[in-house]
C-alpha cells in the first residue's frame, strides 16, 4: 500500500520547514499540550515530565542530530509553531499537533514532509508507533495509508497506586 502524501487546501499563512535552534521551546510547548490530550497519558503522566530537559533534546536534536537521516519540522500558522515531527531513518518517531490547531492540515502537511525526507534519503517503508486508545491518530494514519502491521510494546509511563503503569504502543507501517 502506498502512502498519500499531498497536502490538500494548503494557503500562504500556512507552512512547514525545518526546525531551527529557537523552535524547541513551541516544539516542547506543543509536544505537552498534545501529551495532555493523549488517552492514554494525560495530565497526572504529564506533570512528572521536566520541562526544561524536553526543551534541551529538541534543541539537541534540532542543532546537533544524532546521526545522518535524523530531522525535525515544524508546522506554521502564520508566524507560530502549532505542529512538530521528528524522523529517523525509516521511522516517524513523533508528529504532534497543539490541540487548538488540528484538523486544519498541520498533520497532513507534517506528514509529507517526514515522508518526503525519508524517500530522500532512501526509505522504502514508513514506522511509527501509536498509543493504544489515541483513535484520532490512528483515524489520521489509516486515511494517511498506513496500517498496523502486528508488533507491539508496553512503556512504563510513571507510578499509580498498584506501581508501575505502563501505556500499550502499536506499530504501523506503509510502503512508501
Amino acid at each position: 500500500m502506498a502512502l498519500f502524501t499531498s497536502a490538500e487546501g494548503a494557503t500562504a499563512d500556512v507552512s512547514v520547514r525545518p526546525a531551527v535552534s529557537g523552535d524547541e521551546s513551541a516544539v516542547t510547548r506543543v509536544q505537552t499540550a498534545a501529551w495532555r490530550q493523549a488517552p492514554a497519558l494525560g495530565d497526572a503522566v504529564v506533570d512528572l515530565v521536566d520541562g526544561d530537559a524536553v526543551r534541551a533534546r529538541w534543541a539537541e536534536a534540532v542543532t546537533a542530530p544524532p546521526g545522518p537521516g535524523f530531522a525535525v519540522f515544524v508546522a506554521l500558522a502564520g508566524p507560530t509553531v502549532v505542529g512538530f515531527a521528528a524522523v529517523a531513518p525509516g521511522q516517524l518517531l513523533t508528529l504532534e499537533v497543539d490541540p487548538d490547531h488540528r484538523r486544519r492540515g498541520h498533520g497532513s502537511r507534517l506528514l509529507s514532509a517526514a515522508v518526503d525526507r525519508l524517500r530522500a534519503d532512501g526509505a522504502e517503508e514508513i514506522v511509527t508507533w501509536v498509543l493504544d486508545s489515541d483513535t484520532a491518530r490512528e483515524r489520521f494514519l489509516a486515511e494517511s495509508g498506513l496500517g498496523p502491521d502486528g508488533p507491539e510494546r508496553a512503556l512504563a509511563v510513571g507510578m499509580d497506586d498498584d506501581g508501575v503503569r505502563s501505556v500499550v504502543e502499536r506499530r504501523w507501517s506503509a510502503l512508501l
